[in-house]
């Protein structure tokens, strides 16, 4: 027989409220505080910083508060990452983050003191920067097409630039090879711009550049555009076809980026976020600013990121162990 215990009335207004708390808590947030948003990079011009701080803007209006940009760089954006997973889930620090970092680097790294998909809710895609292969001027090859047969007629005679083992530029090119049946020889740099003047000058025949990096060499005819691993142009090169296009659909590389919150973050809070960044990149004005920086808008639902990076992951993850790629 179950008991029925009387309890006074403040006692269960109060039962209720703390019941409740959460909810209310999500309904009145953000409440006029300040937003912290973790960049797992260097501040001063990256891309990622850019379009985190153009983010940034844009949610401080929609949530009519503060948002500030938290720099944290180091270990490929891995400290970054852990010092956001281990934040409190209440909406005030959230991580925004990339391709390389979520889903390349739990494959890339020994001992990772995170899980991009177990330490983190996601809220919303952001943006999206594809690798475009770029050839010196005087290699013969002037298509996709052309540029296959040319690799696979010299086998360990082409040499690609790339920013390090594990890099976008790096696994592109790795997945290039894997689905041509091509080998290249990878040459890495510490500095884009010195793979970059290499390129130019002959000392490395291409490179699967990130658009950014390469779109003023491009339109200045310093190098040659082959294609946008892609499945739409870019708009920073409009006339660049993309591999989708030229008849290679699985040849996409890109690094995409995105807005995450700790685990526990309520679903209340994700999803006033999540309906401010899908606000924000409907604005012409910013999807301009995106687009100048050779970045695609994206947006879309929590759940779509989160089937993007569990794919992303598995793809990657299958290059890097082919590959063999590790950093300790």
């Amino acid at each position: 027989m179950q008991i029925q215990r009387w309890m006074p009335p403040f006692a269960l207004a109060a039962a209720f409220a703390v019941g409740h708390a959460p909810a209310a808590v999500a309904q009145d947030w953000p409440a006029g505080k300040t937003i912290q948003i973790v960049v797992p990079a260097p501040g001063g011009g990256g891309t990622g910083d850019s379009i985190a701080r153009v983010i940034a803007e844009e949610l401080a209006k929609h949530l009519k508060t503060s948002v500030v940009i938290d720099n944290k760089p180091g270990a490929n954006g891995n400290i970054g990452a852990a010092y956001a997973a281990q934040q409190t889930p209440d909406g005030y620090k959230l991580l925004f983050s990339w391709a390389g970092t979520l889903a390349v680097n739990p494959s890339l790294y020994k001992g990772l003191n995170f899980d991009p998909q177990k330490d983190f809710v996601p809220i919303a895609l952001v943006a999206d920067v594809p690798n475009i292969l770029v050839v010196n001027n005087d290699l013969p090859a002037k298509s996709l097409a052309e540029f296959t047969a040319y690799a696979k007629a010299n086998p360990g005679k082409l040499n690609f630039g790339s920013t390090g083992n594990g890099s976008s530029m790096h696994l592109a090119a790795e997945l290039f090879m894997r689905e041509t049946g091509t080998k290249m020889v990878h040459v890495p740099y510490n500095a884009p711009g010195t793979a970059t003047t290499n390129l130019m000058a002959g000392d490395i025949q291409l490179m699967f550049q990130l658009v950014p990096g390469i779109v003023g060499q491009v339109k200045g005819g310093k190098v040659r555009a082959i294609a946008v691993m892609a499945d739409k142009r870019s708009p920073a090169l409009p006339d660049v076809p993309t591999t989708v296009e030229l008849g290679a659909p699985k040849l996409l590389s890109s690094t995409w980026f995105a807005l995450l919150a700790p685990k526990g973050t309520p679903p209340a809070i994700v999803d006033k976020v999540n309906a401010a960044v899908n606000e924000s990149l409907q604005d012409p004005a910013v999807r301009k600013r995106l687009s100048d920086m050779g970045a695609s808008p994206l947006g879309g639902t929590p759940k779509q990121l989160a089937d993007h990076l569990a794919a992303e992951t598995v793809k990657w993850g299958n290059i890097v162990r082919d590959a063999k790629i590790q950093i300790q």
